[in-house]
C-alpha cells in the first residue's frame, strides 16, 4: 500500500507573505529612526545625519510602493522574497558604513535577513544571503565613517578599537550567520516536514476510511433493496399462475421471476459473506490478516501467516481503516525487500495481542534504526535541494512517508511498534506491533445500538 497522491502535497518551501516582510521592514525603519535621533540628539553625538536618514527614508519609501502596488496576502517567489532581503542586508550595510562599522554594535542586525530567510526559503537563497551578508560585514569592517563617539567630556579622547578586535568581531558576526542560519533552517525543515507527513496521513485515512463506508453503503443498499425485490418476486408468481400455460406473456414472466432471484442472490451475497471475506465492522484476527495480505501474494514472494494453537479465544478486531492501512504497509514493506518470503506470525494471551512482520531481506540500516518511524526518513535518500516534490509515491521520490503513516495510524488504534534486525545467521528486517487486548478485542463488546446495527443476516 504505498503512498500515491494525485497532487503534491505542496512545495517544500512555502515562500513568505509580502504582508510579513514590509511588517519586519517597518519594524525596522522604525528602530533605526529612533537610534538615530537619540544619538544625534539625547546623547549628543555627531552623525552625518542627512545621510543616516535618506538610506532610511529610501526603506519607507520602498515600503510604500510595494504596499500600493501589490497587496499584502500576496507570497513571494523565493527569488522574488530573495531579492527584497538581499536589500534589507545592503540598506543596512549603508547605515553601519555611515556609524562606524563593525564597531557599531547593531552590526548584529546582519543576522535577520539571514535568519528570516532560512526559516522560509530555500537552503540555496539562505546561503547565498549568508555570503552576502558576511561580505557586506567584512566591507563596512575595512571602509566606513568613523564611530561618532563623544570627543570631549568624561571620555576625553575619541578611543580607537584594535584591528584584531575588529576582525574578532567579523568573525563571530560570520559564525554566527552560519550556526543561526543552519540551526533555523533545520528547526523549520523538520515543521514543514511533519506538517506534510501529517497532511499525507490524513488523506491516505480518509480514503480508507471512504472506502470503509462504501461497505457500509453497499450493506444498506441490500437491505433496502430486499423488499422491493421480494414484491417484484411474489407478484410476478402470482401473474405467472393467474396467466394460461398458453399465454406470449408467460415467458416475459418467467424473466423477471429469474431475473428478481438472481437480484436476491447477489444480495444474499452482500449480506452473509463469511467472516473474513469482506465483513461489514468486524472480524477474526486471522481474517484481518487473510485481508492485509491478500493484495501481496501474487509478487513471488512466499507469505506464511502463523497463528497459535491452544490460545485463550481469538480476538475480534473493529474493522478500521487505519489498521489495515498500517499493517498493509508493513507487509507491502517486507514484500518490497524480501528476498524469498515474509513470515507474519499473530499471538495472543489475556493481556495482548501481537503481531511480528519479517523477511528474508537485506534488513533495516544500521543508521536508520533510531530514526524509523519519523518523516522522511528512508535509506533512498533525498534531493534536499530541490524547492519542489510531486509526492507521487515513496517509491519515486523517496520520501520514506509510509512507515510514518503506518506509525501514526497504528498508534491512533493504541498500538506500540518496535523495527529491529534479525539477529545473525539470520538476515532481514522485523516489525512488531503490540496491543493491549483490552483495546483492541471486542469479542466482549455489546452489541452496536438499533441505528448502527448492521443488516441482519437471513
Amino acid at each position: 500500500m504505498s503512498l500515491s497522491l494525485d497532487h503534491p502535497i505542496g512545495e517544500r518551501f512555502f515562500g513568505l507573505r509580502l504582508d510579513t516582510l514590509i511588517r519586519l521592514r517597518w519594524l525596522a525603519i522604525s528602530g533605526q529612526t529612533v537610534a538615530i535621533v537619540v544619538v544625534q540628539w539625547l546623547l549628543g553625538f555627531s552623525l552625518p545625519i542627512g545621510a543616516s536618514l535618506a538610506v532610511v527614508a529610501l526603506s519607507a519609501w520602498l515600503n510604500l510602493a510595494l504596499r500600493l502596488r501589490n497587496p499584502g496576502a500576496r507570497r513571494l517567489s523565493d527569488v522574488e522574497a530573495a531579492w527584497l532581503l538581499a536589500y534589507d542586508i545592503l540598506q543596512l550595510a549603508a547605515l553601519l558604513f555611515l556609524t562606524g562599522g563593525l564597531s557599531n554594535p547593531f552590526a548584529l542586525l546582519f543576522l535577520a535577513p539571514v535568519l528570516i530567510s532560512a526559516t522560509a526559503l530555500s537552503p540555496r537563497t539562505t546561503i547565498l544571503l549568508g555570503v552576502l551578508a558576511a561580505a557586506c560585514a567584512a566591507l563596512v569592517g575595512f571602509w566606513q565613517m568613523p564611530l561618532p563617539w563623544a570627543s570631549s567630556g568624561a571620555l576625553g579622547a575619541v578611543p580607537e578599537l584594535p584591528t584584531l578586535y575588529l576582525v574578532g568581531i567579523w568573525l563571530a558576526l560570520a559564525i554566527a550567520i552560519a550556526f543561526i542560519g543552519v540551526h533555523a533552517w533545520r528547526v523549520a525543515e523538520e515543521t514543514r516536514e511533519l506538517s506534510e507527513a501529517l497532511a499525507a496521513t490524513e488523506l491516505v485515512l480518509a480514503r480508507e476510511q471512504h472506502l470503509s463506508a462504501l461497505d457500509g453503503l453497499a450493506a444498506a443498499a441490500a437491505h433496502e433493496l430486499g423488499t422491493p425485490l421480494a414484491t417484484i418476486t411474489v407478484v410476478a408468481k402470482e401473474l405467472a399462475r393467474s396467466l394460461p400455460a398458453d399465454s406470449p406473456m408467460s415467458d416475459d414472466i418467467k424473466l423477471v421471476s429469474e431475473q428478481a432471484e438472481r437480484c436476491r442472490a447477489i444480495l444474499r451475497r452482500l449480506t452473509t459473506l463469511d467472516a473474513g471475506e469482506a465483513p461489514f465492522d468486524r472480524m477474526p484476527i486471522s481474517h484481518l490478516l487473510e485481508d492485509v495480505v491478500a493484495p501481496h501474494r501474487n509478487f513471488g514472494i512466499t507469505i506464511a501467516v502463523t497463528l497459535p494453537n491452544g490460545a485463550p479465544g481469538e480476538p475480534i478486531i473493529a474493522r478500521n481503516p487505519g489498521l489495515l492501512y498500517g499493517l498493509g504497509n508493513i507487509v507491502e514493506n517486507a514484500v518490497d525487500f524480501a528476498e524469498g518470503r515474509v513470515n507474519i506470525v499473530a499471538s495472543w494471551s489475556e493481556d495482548e495481542v501481537t503481531i511480528s512482520v519479517t523477511d528474508d531481506g537485506p534488513g533495516f540500516p544500521i543508521e536508520l534504526l533510531d530514526s524509523i518511524g519519523a518523516p522522511y526518513v528512508t535509506s533512498r535518500g533525498r534531493n534536499r535541494w530541490k524547492r519542489g516534490t510531486e509526492s507521487d509515491g515513496e517509491d519515486q521520490n523517496g520520501l520514506g512517508l509510509g512507515v510514518f503513516i503506518a506509525k501514526t495510524l497504528l498508534e491512533r488504534t493504541g498500538a506500540g511498534l518496535t523495527f529491529v534486525n534479525r539477529p545473525p545467521p539470520a538476515h532481514g528486517a522485523s516489525v512488531g506491533v503490540r496491543w493491549p487486548r483490552a483495546l483492541i478485542d471486542i469479542s466482549g463488546d455489546r452489541e452496536p445500538e438499533a441505528e448502527n446495527r448492521p443488516p441482519a443476516r437471513p
